[in-house]
């Protein structure tokens, strides 16, 4: 058998691809869009891509299933759990095969045995492994998608929280703590490969080793070890991040079926003067560091740094009824569109190179930065205004006193209940996310910025007062 995992840094995202070496059959498990890494592995290794299985509608990146059934005709072994909104919709004219628990099916040598495993999502399954060419009759691992990662488990409130159903929360936790309680009766020499690892907004406290065992979480995971339902309930329903605004279209898309990646499309190369005729439709996105942003910027420009934390603010903050204008280098064009693309951004219409969006001087801006001892001083004049954009868990645990929080996924649908004419002081965890904040303030016409840096560890480490 081979078996070869990927994993996505941006999305901190997991696949497998694994073949059978006798008949040179390969699987791609939990495919991403982006399917070309898969096709050069199994070439490499003597394999063809024959088939595609997922353990559920994934709600943080676009599928490469549908991808990989037009293109490839490859037969897409997808969930047949959960009611009728939790159903496959894309499947017309293409090969495949919808599962239930107990069902099994292989590839080449290798099978595949299904377990219903809802409390992510009703349709969520789990696909036991066994390498019956190896002459084994032992199951080998698991994959358990967005059901159990290395020390923690698959967050039950994304339904609730990002399609707005309500009510689904609770019942999902429930759900989640009897599909356990069937993980738990597995061997505990089963490995244990995950969809995803630290990072991912699917959990709260994914571990950033990439698999694990089914005896090593009975024995390390908190889920895995609280018997009591309603304090396992009362545990994975606190302090779960804020599920990111793209997520509802990411479960949309891949419901119904993710758009082909149009591989022809071509970027065009602007000059700043033709920066002039794109109007609130499109928005301008400058992928440049925090750092050279607030020396000089086109006016009217947002901030989000290439970085493993771009594709999760960019599904906070782009829309996608919107074109996409970048603000970057040459050399680093393709790698972000292939990031936006692997969450459904496709709309990239154009480019530009950064140094020419500094041509006219009329149309440059900057913002500055304060340290923790003058951000000290400032909270005394009420002329100056604090707003921390972290995370609901992160203000609970502790803030400055006289901040204000608007977390930075939701800011701009606050921004009118922010009070006018201050000098708006940006603070965050450690001054990169209050970077992009204050990019999406001067953007939105709220110029006088002033980003706190080191943030709020600063602030603790020069030991100022905070507040709970």
């Amino acid at each position: 058998m081979f078996f070869r995992s990927f994993f996505d840094e941006n999305l901190a995202q997991m696949s497998y691809l694994i073949g059978c070496q006798r008949t040179g059959e390969a699987i791609v498990i939990d495919p991403a869009r982006y399917t070309k890494p898969y096709f050069e592995t199994a070439k490499n290794e003597g394999l063809k891509i024959v088939a595609a299985a997922e353990t559920h509608i994934h709600a943080d990146f676009l599928s490469g299933a549908r991808e990989l059934g037009v293109h490839n005709n490859a037969n897409l072994y997808l969930s047949n759990e959960g009611d009728e909104n939790w159903k496959y919709e894309y499947l017309d004219n293409l090969n495949y095969t919808l599962l239930k628990d107990g069902n099994e099916f292989s590839l080449g040598m290798i099978n595949f045995k299904v377990m219903h495993t809802p409390g992510h999502t009703p349709e969520s399954i789990s696909f036991i492994l066994t390498d019956k060419g190896g002459g084994s009759q032992h199951p080998m691992g698991i994959f358990t998608g967005d059901f159990v990662f290395v020390g923690d488990i698959g967050r039950p409130d994304l339904l609730e929280k990002a399609a707005g159903i309500a009510g689904t929360a609770e019942s999902g936790a429930r759900q989640m703590f009897h599909s356990i309680q069937k993980f738990k009766k597995l061997p505990d020499f089963l490995q244990v490969w995950p969809a995803h690892g630290a990072g991912s907004a699917c959990g709260k406290a994914l571990g950033a080793v990439p698999m694990s065992t089914v005896g090593y979480e009975k024995l390390n995971n908190w889920a895995l070890r609280t018997e009591d339902e309603e304090e396992f309930v009362k545990i994975l329903l606190s302090g779960q991040p804020e599920p990111p605004k793209y997520f509802v279209m990411m479960k949309k898309l891949n419901k119904i079926g993710p758009e082909l990646i149009n591989q022809e499309q071509t970027v065009q190369w602007l000059d700043v003067s033709e920066l002039e005729k794109f109007g609130n439709e499109t928005v301008l996105l400058d992928t440049r560091s925090a750092s050279d942003f607030a020396k000089a910027h086109y006016q009217g420009t947002i901030n989000i740094p290439f970085n493993k934390s771009f594709t999760n603010w960019a599904g906070w903050l782009l829309k996608y009824d919107q074109n996409i204008v970048l603000i970057t280098s040459e050399k680093n064009v393709k790698v972000i569109k292939d990031s936006l693309h692997s969450i459904g951004l496709d709309r990239v219409v154009a480019a530009i190179e950064p140094a020419l969006t500094l041509e006219n001087e009329d149309r440059v801006e900057s913002y500055g930065e304060i340290t923790v001892q003058q951000l000290q001083e400032y909270l005394q004049d009420d002329s100056y205004y604090l707003i921390d954009v972290r995370n609901k868990s992160e203000w609970e645990e502790g803030r400055i006193a006289g901040a204000h929080h608007n977390m930075l996924g939701v800011l701009v649908d606050q921004l009118d209940e922010l009070p006018k004419g201050k000098t708006y002081l940006m603070q965050c965890r450690s001054g990169a996310r209050s970077a992009i904040a204050a990019s999406l303030m001067q953007a939105n016409g709220f110029k006088n910025v002033l980003n706190v840096k080191g943030g709020y560890l600063a602030w603790t480490k020069g030991k100022f007062p905070i507040t709970h």
